[in-house]
């Protein structure tokens, strides 16, 4: 069932899914960056959030109320409603939590190195998302579950590759599988920080039909599936993009030979007018992912000067 309700401080009213004791609420434009989806589950003992994003600032008191926020993974698109529960628990995958726990740790997790555009970041982070880090944040493991009461769990899956602790998590009994970053857009998957990995995308891609989901909530853009038949056709999309991207890194070396840095200012993922603090950084960690598959696959080499060619 979905349902609209105004709120204060939105300029439309904020759209929601209701499936049982688990809302979805539909950030600007189904979730689109800088926005997100907020998911809150009610138990009968605990209610929880799934991440925080900006437009949980919009929902009032059902966010509000919330005392327990699992997070799917760190990036500040996620964080931005952390500050409006400041007695709340936070629990974070353990390959996440540095990127939780303080600023450093988030960069780190980035890999942005240039002090410029650090700075850059954090200000715009703090301006436009409330960015602000949870030094009491808690660490949990693959296959942690969270006892909501009233016969209401929620049991994470380790699904690594957009970062390194990136989780799904489902609430069971009603199937509903928060998905988080593994988005489906047309875009394809991102795995552009220090802590990202294409070979774990990979294989986090493969493991996702096997949840026991008949519901699949993203953080972004496509918002809700309840068609199995549809999401599997999206996820299927959604992969392709992996191998696409390395079809045009092979013809980039077709031109020629070329440096990291060369390749990077031809850009792999964004268009060269797009222009944003971590862009160059994004990637130089995307395309490095996939010259490392493509060289193991024995389709491009590297000579001593670092500079990559077709095998």
């Amino acid at each position: 069932m979905t349902s609209a309700a105004s709120q204060p401080g939105m300029r439309a009213p904020i759209k929601r899914a209701d499936f049982g004791p688990v809302s979805v609420f539909f950030g600007e434009k189904n979730g689109k960056y800088p926005d997100g989806n907020q998911v809150i589950v009610r138990g009968a003992d605990v209610r929880a959030a799934f991440d925080a994003p900006l437009v949980s600032n919009s929902i009032g008191p059902e966010f509000d109320a919330t005392e327990l926020v699992i997070m799917g993974h760190i990036h500040e698109d996620h964080m931005a409603g952390l500050h409006r529960l400041p007695r709340a628990a936070v629990h974070v995958h353990e390959d996440d939590l540095a990127a939780a726990r303080s600023w450093d740790g988030l960069v780190a997790a980035f890999g942005v190195s240039d002090e410029a555009r650090i700075a850059q970041m954090l200000t715009r982070f703090q301006h436009e998302l409330f960015y602000a880090p949870r030094p009491d944040a808690q660490g949990y493991a693959d296959g942690a579950s969270w006892d909501l009461g009233g016969g209401i769990r929620v049991r994470a899956f380790h699904a690594p590759g957009h970062t390194a602790g990136h989780c799904v998590l489902l609430v069971e009994p009603e199937g509903v599988a928060f998905i988080g970053d593994i988005d489906l857009t047309g875009f394809g998957p991102y795995y552009g920080d220090a802590s990202s990995s294409l070979r774990d995308f990979r294989r986090s891609l493969k493991m996702l039909p096997e949840i026991p989901a008949t519901v699949w909530v993203t953080a972004h853009h496509r918002g809700v599936y309840t068609d199995r038949a549809r999401f599997l056709e999206d996820l299927a999309a959604y992969t392709a993009k992996l191998d696409e991207r390395n079809e045009r890194l092979i013809a980039m070396l077709g031109e020629g030979p070329k440096t990291l840095a060369q390749l990077v200012k031809q850009r792999l993922l964004y268009p060269p007018t797009y222009d944003s603090p971590w862009v160059d950084d994004a990637e130089a960690w995307t395309i490095s992912e996939h010259l490392t598959e493509l060289i193991a696959a024995g389709r491009v080499r590297v000579d001593e000067g670092s500079v990559y060619r077709l095998a």
